[in-house]
């Protein structure tokens, strides 16, 4: 049929750009304009081949095939198929599984069922050369294109080069005309270098001052035996030799408690007369042992404020999951603001926000918990065994500071001293 497929190796296609622009093939160095790029990608196959798209299929890995925020904005845009193999752990790094096979037969059906004419394929992988070879048999003509290499070498398998019937170059500019540089790329500090401004505020804030702890009573050990300490034919405890010198555990306090409980339960002396059965914690005073409730823990003015998920309605909840999908780029810092910009747009009072300077850089516990479960939508889990990594969670929180000082009164003066 008189129609053009483009077949396209995500990790090759991501790998070989970020190379090319960061000097670093790991593809969270660059950010992807997907609109542009499908445009660009169908324009250009059109015009070498001389046919009408029929498709493009994306080819990728994600954890257990569930699909990151970059497919779900791919599968909802025109004329696009996304295939996902696994990512899985192998000798202490992610590999893709199921990706080159997944290719490979996509390939051999199109040719098969004479879906098309002309096939585009964008991979380095020699693996796809039996696919290659079997569209070729079926009378499919075989496109390669190759992403400019940085060291001016090939990126690709020869046998491929070989047994291709066109190969083309992408080169700078046209990748260029979808893809970026990360903004804020540097906010990883390179070996060697110490962190960001932003980030060293937090990494450099004091530990939260915890309540004042209650100083425990230290009873004579005449009074109240170790574990196991014989016991007089009365029931009392023996006296000891001398009183208890040192703070005891907690684990100390137990024990001590409950030997005191089971000495009680014989001779109807102990705590409540024996009628506790487990440990208790108790307060000396004039008055003898009485109970004593546990300090509050310490509350923050922020503390009080309203979450993101209860200024949120079921209307604005639908809009942000499209945002997240079309608009958002999944970059820590970015995920960051984009949390800040909600929240503080939907409180409505911008005032009540100055609560959270005299606290900065700490975030709200709840508030940061929601924070931290809104940034795993965007994969920030992904490769890092199912928690954020440290330096993700510093961006996250550097954004969140930097979009609130934009917007609340006397955030500047805070955030950017």
């Amino acid at each position: 049929m008189d129609r053009c497929v483009v077949l396209v190796d995500a990790g090759y296609l991501l790998g070989a750009t970020a190379s090319l622009l960061a000097g670093d093939p790991s593809r969270s160095r660059v950010t992807v304009d997907h609109t542009a790029l499908i445009t660009a990608l169908r324009e250009r196959a059109e015009a070498e081949t001389g046919l009408p798209l029929l498709r493009i299929y994306w080819f990728d890995a994600a954890p257990d095939r569930r699909p990151m925020p970059e497919h779900r904005r791919l599968r909802v845009l025109p004329r696009v198929t996304v295939r996902l193999g696994a990512l899985t752990r192998a000798e202490g790094r992610w590999v893709q599984k199921g990706v080159d096979a997944a290719m490979h037969a996509e390939l051999s059906e199109l040719a098969r069922n004479r879906a098309c004419a002309d096939v585009v394929l964008i991979t380095g992988d020699g693996d796809l050369l039996p696919g290659m070879m079997t569209a070729k048999e079926h009378g499919v003509a075989v496109h390669l294109w190759a992403l400019q290499a940085a060291d001016g070498d090939f990126n690709q398998s020869e046998d491929l080069v070989g047994e291709a019937d066109e190969r083309r170059v992408l080169d700078r500019e046209w990748i260029e005309g979808s893809f970026s540089l990360r903004e804020n790329a540097s906010v990883f500090p390179a070996p060697g270098q110490g962190p960001p401004q932003e980030i060293a505020k937090i990494l450099a804030a004091p530990p939260a001052v915890a309540p004042p702890s209650v100083p425990v009573p230290v009873r004579p050990a005449a009074v109240v035996p170790a574990p196991g300490a014989p016991a007089a034919a009365n029931g009392r405890p023996q006296p000891a030799a001398a009183a208890l010198k040192v703070v005891p555990t907690p684990k100390d306090l137990a024990g001590r408690t409950a030997a005191l409980t089971s000495v009680g339960a014989v001779g109807g002396h102990g705590v409540n007369g024996g009628a506790n059965a487990g440990p208790v914690l108790r307060w000396s005073s004039d008055r003898g042992w009485v109970d004593r409730p546990a300090p509050e823990p310490a509350v923050t003015a922020g503390d009080g404020l309203p979450t993101l998920a209860q200024l949120t309605t079921a209307e604005q909840r639908w809009a942000d999951r499209e945002e997240d999908i079309t608009s958002i780029g999944g970059d820590a810092h970015e995920v960051g603001q984009v949390f800040a910009r909600r929240w503080s747009e939907r409180l409505g009072d911008v005032e009540r926000l100055t609560a959270l300077w005299p606290d900065y850089p700490r975030i709200p516990h709840r508030v940061d918990g929601e924070l931290l479960r809104y940034a795993a939508r965007f994969g920030l889990l992904a490769h890092k065994d199912d928690q954020i990594d440290e330096h993700d969670r510093y961006a996250i929180r550097a954004g969140f500071w930097k979009e609130l000082a934009a917007r609340v009164p006397g955030g500047s003066m805070i955030v950017d001293d």
